[in-house]
């Protein structure tokens, strides 16, 4: 069984999670995805997964394009432990 298998987005028009932009009525569809994610078992995974691929549009994770690319940003620069 995946991960995907038990996202709590699948019972839901993927729309929803691809709002066009980040302000007026996409800000809603915006926040309307974050709460699905919100009660989502395997949000965790969802994030890592887009995070680890690089997906660039779309909620993921409970996370916005922008928050996921700040994510990322932050990802890059903090020590990761491996390198000590």
């Amino acid at each position: 069984m995946d991960w995907r298998d038990e996202a709590a987005c699948t019972a839901h028009d993927p729309e929803i999670f691809f709002p066009s932009g980040a302000t007026g009525p996409a800000w809603q569809e915006l926040e309307r995805a974050k709460a699905i994610c919100r009660r989502c078992p395997v949000r965790a995974h969802c994030l890592q997964w887009a995070l680890d691929t690089g997906q660039a549009a779309g909620v993921w994770g409970g996370l916005s394009e922008n928050e996921r690319r700040r994510c990322s940003r932050r990802r890059m620069i903090l020590p990761t432990g491996r390198d000590r």
